[in-house]
């Protein structure tokens, strides 16, 4: 489970989401006590069969994951010639791989373990990217308490030559202009340069200079430009400067400095005996702005100012500094933010910044009270609008909150636009308008039923005004991009509200869809299809109606039906592409590309809009998509493409995403396992008589007709990952449908929806008939089904083995037992109470559990274990921060009382997934223990069998560490064994 947040639907989805299925059939809830005669039946897998290979495949285990690569950081060069990306070892060093799209080189360089970006110059003519010291060299350096430093490897992409600076924290080329790169070298020894002596007894240390030195290289003739003590830097768009912050020890030389890129010439803009931080330049690179931060011995923290740097006609640098002491209606408590960005407006009126209070140092400071002699209280009080538990977890981010506000250039004039109600205020790039919203009358409530609202304001840029546009509202999506009109959804209807005026204009009134979100089954009253958003014009607003896309003019005129054949062929038309990370809304002078998902087919692909309004289904097919990249200045794009069988590899297209070429092949890192065989498609009617589906993934070596071990794994609706591919690898919830399918499991993927106060019982009805319906497939035994889930999958199976005796095991990671009992407890993670998760969230109550006590208890596992036939392994680690410990331990000694075989797995330290590798590697290979010896009759481990006592349990840990150790690992390991028992080195050291 997790928390509700404003205006969102949670819940911890584990499985990935790419695509959807086929016909519905009425079945029995009861799966029979033996298989139909004719349940063996031929199987039409959606995925083909792989070619056979020479090797005798064997199945995977857990050592061998640790090798296994996986694609990450895939970018194209802005001309669409070149395409990059890292191909990393799950637990070893990575290769950066650099390919021509055009000729034949390809390029490969070592870049250790670690992640890290990879960039190309504008001019595609050099890559550079983030390296690691390798996997060995970093175990060696963490052993010998070294910092692990990062570096970059540049290189020419004419000769494919590389060179490596070491040290490096951050590294940019000079955007459009190319030619440049600047290299930010990381602090000596991994840490900052000792601060200077403070210079009053007593006094705290000064803070610690953060600057050091930036390599700045000139490409086309290989000068290297040494500056000294920089903290930060920023290219502006165009490539032209480079503007940097000096940060030195004692503040020698502090200031804010703009290096002309072809001139050579270097200028100081502003200095000074302060700090200068936030250097940020605005889209255009025009003008960009800075934070300067003043020591005052009356005050606890800085005083700053803001700075806005712009560049006029005569390409000279013009001044504003927003000084707080010279302004005099700026409030005289409160001082300009050191935690809040300052930014140009688009036409440089105004600067916008953060405020806060300004601390004053006490006059008379008292020695501070002796630890033991302090008073030690947390005081809960039922006015809190939010627990104090809450309030401990966000204290970071409390210290941080400032109220916005403006300052405007020609009128001088100092505007505050926030206060402590109004703390989220949404800023355009331009216009006279903020949207303001003020939840403080709301966020009691909220924190008890998850139910958010907000009242919404227009605050004017040019007097402060502020009116109220929408009381108690739900779902605000805000200011179109000239910043006239703003997004609103209210009881089915979307509207554009103009800000300066408050009128209301009715977008989807009238028209034969709806844009509810009715496939969302939480307590929600009428929850919206997620908008795609604004056009960049501020023109209209492009909605979904779950199926098609809407064109709605901002004044509410004739609405335009995009798309005609989703909702006809059942293909939903779901999240737009943002294929320029720099685009300001929705450009419909250009192609703009959305994902597309068969429903009942589970087919994905995508539609292509194009600027006179005609659409096209692209790429159309039984497969997943993971990424769609577009060079900035080419129509060449950069995808992955999978199936259930086939790894995401990355293939080149043109804009009509047709002759995909292929340019990688994680497929070859198989050969030597057995994998699966592919998927298949199982339909079926559950909860209230939904159609609903479910996704079969077949072992390897599947033969049809014959019957396979089966582990069902459930969670909510899972059926749209039937074309997703699974790499082996170790996680966090210990499950991995790759390693089962390789020793011979079928995994099944059930749909499971909600019927309001009853999850579990929904579980029962979708969950049940989806497995009769996988076994009439003749794939799964039908008395060899195992159960599996973790988190709220986790609860569910805990419930699940109460209601029935199907499943011959069951494994329950981090699972809610006792609803009554978790309702009221913290969720540790974010410190706010568990209520607004079982009334807005994923429990699906309609209420507290007093009000809807039988609806709580028959939901409750611990109140049916008596009924419990099945073995039961538990997952519950004891700084759970999302299912409180005491659950599990709940659950397993209720069970433990009544005679149940359930066994409980505590990884001291672990919150609610594990994060330890060894860890991970360890549970993963108990649940499969556990699976084999009751689904495959493997002999029972002692562990297993009959515990471990808690003086062995160390003795138990070392021996079973080698299951799941990498062979390179063993091999150290050994060697490390012979040197010490012979007193020197083992051979070939």
């Amino acid at each position: 489970m997790r928390p509700v947040y404003p205006a969102v639907t949670l819940g911890f989805l584990l499985a990935s989401a790419e695509v959807l299925a086929q016909s519905a059939a009425t079945v029995d809830k009861n799966i029979p006590a033996t298989a139909p005669a004719n349940a063996a039946q031929k199987v039409e897998a959606k995925s083909a069969a792989k070619a056979p290979v020479a090797a005798t495949p064997r199945p995977i285990e857990i050592a061998d994951m640790a090798a296994f690569k996986g694609i990450s950081a895939a970018v194209l060069s802005a001309n669409g010639q070149w395409a990059a990306w890292r191909l990393s070892e799950a637990e070893g060093d990575a290769t950066v791989v650099v390919k021509s799209l055009l000729g034949k080189e390809e390029y490969s360089f070592p870049a250790g373990q670690g992640a890290g970006s990879i960039e190309f110059s504008e001019d595609g003519l050099w890559a550079a990217f983030t390296s690691h010291m390798s996997k060995k060299e970093q175990d060696a350096a963490k052993k010998a308490k070294k910092p692990v430093q990062a570096k970059v490897t540049l290189v020419d992409l004419k000769t494919g030559k590389s060179s490596v600076v070491e040290k490096v924290r951050k590294f940019a080329f000079a955007n459009e202009r190319g030619g440049w790169i600047a290299m930010h070298k990381a602090m000596a020894d991994g840490a900052t340069p000792a601060p200077a002596m403070p210079t009053v007894p007593g006094a705290p240390a000064p803070t610690r200079a953060k600057g050091s030195d930036l390599l700045l290289k000139n490409l086309k003739t290989g000068a290297l430009l040494n500056l000294g003590n920089v903290a930060e830097f920023e290219f502006d768009f165009q490539g032209r400067y480079l503007a940097y912050i000096v940060d030195a020890n004692d503040k020698a030389g502090n200031g804010v400095v703009v290096h002309n890129l072809d001139s050579g010439a270097s200028q100081v803009l502003d200095d000074g005996d302060a700090v200068y931080e936030k250097l940020l330049w605005n889209d255009k690179g025009t003008g960009f702005t800075v934070l300067k931060g003043i020591e005052d011995k009356a005050y606890v923290d800085k005083l700053w100012n803001a700075i806005g740097f712009r560049i006029d006609t005569n390409n000279s640098f013009v001044k504003t500094i927003v000084d707080p002491l010279k302004l005099k209606d700026f409030p005289q408590d409160m001082t300009i933010s050191g935690d809040a960005q300052p930014r140009w407006s688009r036409d440089f009126a105004w600067i916008s910044f953060g405020i806060k209070e300004a601390k004053k140092k006490p006059k008379d400071e008292k020695k501070e009270a002796d630890s033991d002699e302090k008073v030690n209280l947390v005081l809960w009080h039922h006015q809190d609008k939010r627990l104090p538990t809450q309030q401990k977890v966000q204290q970071d981010f409390d210290k941080k909150r400032s109220s916005a506000a403006i300052y405007r250039i020609a009128e001088a004039k100092f505007i505050r636009l926030g206060d402590e109600k109004l703390t989220s205020v949404a800023m355009p790039q331009f216009g006279d308008w903020a949207l303001a919203q003020d939840d403080s009358e709301y966020q009691r409530q909220a924190s008890m039923d998850g139910r958010r609202f907000s009242d919404v304001y227009a605050l004017s840029l040019k007097t402060g005004e502020r009116r109220l546009l929408n009381k108690q509202a739900s779902w605000t999506f805000g200011l179109a991009h000239d910043g006239r009109h703003y997004l609103h959804y209210e009881d089915g209807n979307f509207f554009s509200i103009e800000m300066a005026t408050g009128k209301r204009h009715n977008l989807t009134a009238g028209l034969n869809t709806t844009f509810i979100n009715v496939e969302d089954d939480h307590n929600l009253v009428k929850p919206p299809v997620t908008p795609f958003g604004w056009s960049s014009d501020s023109r209209f607003v492009l909605l979904s109606d779950g199926w098609d896309i809407w064109k709605m003019p901002v004044d509410g005129g004739k609405a335009t039906q995009v798309t005609q054949d989703g909702k006809r062929d059942q293909v939903r038309y779901q999240r737009r592409l943002v294929l320029d990370p720099n685009e300001k809304g929705i450009d419909l002078s250009k192609p703009q590309y959305f994902n597309a998902y068969g429903e009942w087919t589970k087919k994905a692909g995508f539609l292509r809009l194009d600027p006179n309004g005609n659409v096209k289904r692209l790429a159309y097919a039984d497969a997943a998509y993971r990424r769609l990249i577009k060079a900035e200045k080419s129509d060449t794009f950069l995808l992955s493409k999978e199936t259930a069988i086939t790894p995401p590899d990355l293939y080149v297209s043109d804009a009509q995403l047709s002759n995909m070429r292929k340019l990688t092949d994680l497929q070859e890192q198989e050969k030597n396992y057995t994998m699966g065989s592919g998927s298949i498609l199982v339909d079926y009617i559950g909860t209230d008589g939904k159609k609903l589906q479910g996704a079969l993934f077949l072992p390897a070596n599947y033969q049809a007709g014959k019957s396979y071990p089966t582990v069902v794994y459930i969670y909510e609706k899972l059926s749209q990952g039937l074309n997703s591919y699974t790499p082996p690898m170790v996680g966090g919830g210990g499950f991995n449908r790759a390693y089962y399918t390789s020793h011979g499991y079928a995994v099944f993927n059930p749909d499971i929806t909600y019927r309001l106060n009853d999850p579990g019982v929904s579980a029962k009805e979708s969950v049940l008939p989806a497995l009769q319906a996988a076994i009439a497939t003749g794939v799964v035994d039908f008395k060899r089904v195992g159960l599996q889930g973790h988190s709220w999958g986790g609860y569910q199976t805990a419930f699940l083995i109460t209601q029935t005796d199907v499943f011959k095991a069951a494994s329950a990671g981090a699972a809610l037992t006792n609803m009554i009992s978790m309702y009221s407890l913290v969720y540790k993670n974010s410190g706010s109470t568990n209520q607004a998760i079982f009334e807005s969230s994923q429990g699906r109550f309609l209420g507290n559990y007093n009000d809807h006590w039988d609806a709580y208890v028959r939901n409750s596992p611990v109140f049916f274990a008596k009924n419990v036939k099945t073995p039961l392994l538990m997952l519950q680690n004891d700084v759970d921060g999302a299912v409180d410990y005491t659950q599990g331990v709940e659950y397993f000694n209720t069970l433990r009382r009544a005679g149940k075989d359930v066994v409980m797995l505590e990884y001291p330290g672990e919150n609610h997934g594990l994060v330890k590798k060894p860890n991970q590697k360890d549970y993963m290979q108990r649940m499969k223990e556990f699976f084999d010896f009751h689904l495959k009759d493997k002999p029972a481990p002692e562990w297993l069998n009959k515990g471990v006592a808690w003086l062995k349990m160390e003795d138990h840990l070392k021996e079973r560490a080698a299951l799941v150790r990498p062979a390179d690992v063993k091999a150290e390991a050994k060697a490390d064994d012979k040197k010490n028992a012979d007193g020197k080195p083992a051979a070939g050291n």
